[in-house]
C-alpha cells in the first residue's frame, strides 16, 4: 500500500506547523515554501483539516493557521483520514469486491487485515511523537520478536 501525495503532505504540513505555531499563526505559504508544497494544494488540504477541527484559521493581519488541540492530541491518522486518505489495502470497493463478478479476490482478508494494521499504527503516534523523533525503530521491537519466533532451518540433505 502507498500513501498518496495527500495524505503524505497533509502530515509533512501539520507537523511544519506544530513545529512553528508556539511563535503564534501560521501561513500557508510559510508552511508551502518551508515544505515545497504546492500553496493552492495546501489551501484545499487545510480546508478538510479545518472541516475535521484539526487546525483553526485567524483571519486578517498576521493570522494564519494554528491547531485546534495539542500536538500530542492529534493522531497522524486523524489527519489523514480528514484529507480523505483511503487507508485499506484492498482494492475492493465497501460494496462490491473486486474480482469482475463481483466476489472478494483470496487473499482479500490478507489485505484488508494490512489495512487495519496500518491504520491501528498511525493511530497509535501523535504529532508530538513526529516532532519528538519517537518512531525512530518502532517496529525495531516487534520485527525482531517475529525473527525470534521463525522456526529454525531445516538442514539440507545431500
Amino acid at each position: 500500500m502507498k500513501l498518496s501525495t495527500k495524505g503524505r503532505y497533509a502530515v509533512m504540513a501539520m507537523a511544519d506547523l506544530a513545529r512553528a505555531c508556539d511563535d503564534g499563526p501560521v501561513t500557508l505559504s510559510d508552511i508551502a515554501s518551508r515544505q515545497s508544497i504546492s500553496l493552492s494544494y495546501l489551501e484545499q488540504l487545510f480546508a478538510k483539516l479545518r472541516r475535521a477541527d484539526i487546525v483553526a484559521s485567524i483571519r486578517g493581519p498576521g493570522g494564519g493557521y494554528r491547531l485546534s488541540r495539542k500536538s500530542s492530541e492529534i493522531r497522524i491518522s486523524d489527519i489523514i483520514v480528514a484529507v480523505d486518505e483511503p487507508l485499506r489495502a484492498t482494492r475492493c470497493s465497501d460494496a462490491k469486491g473486486c474480482l469482475a463478478d463481483g466476489r472478494r479476490c483470496i487473499t482479500h482478508d490478507l489485505w484488508d487485515e494490512l489495512g487495519r494494521h496500518i491504520y491501528l499504527f498511525l493511530s497509535s503516534i501523535t504529532l508530538e511523537d513526529v516532532l519528538e523523533r519517537r518512531l525512530l525503530g518502532a517496529a525495531s521491537g516487534a520485527l525482531g520478536r517475529v525473527e525470534r519466533a521463525k522456526p529454525a532451518a531445516e538442514p539440507a540433505t545431500v
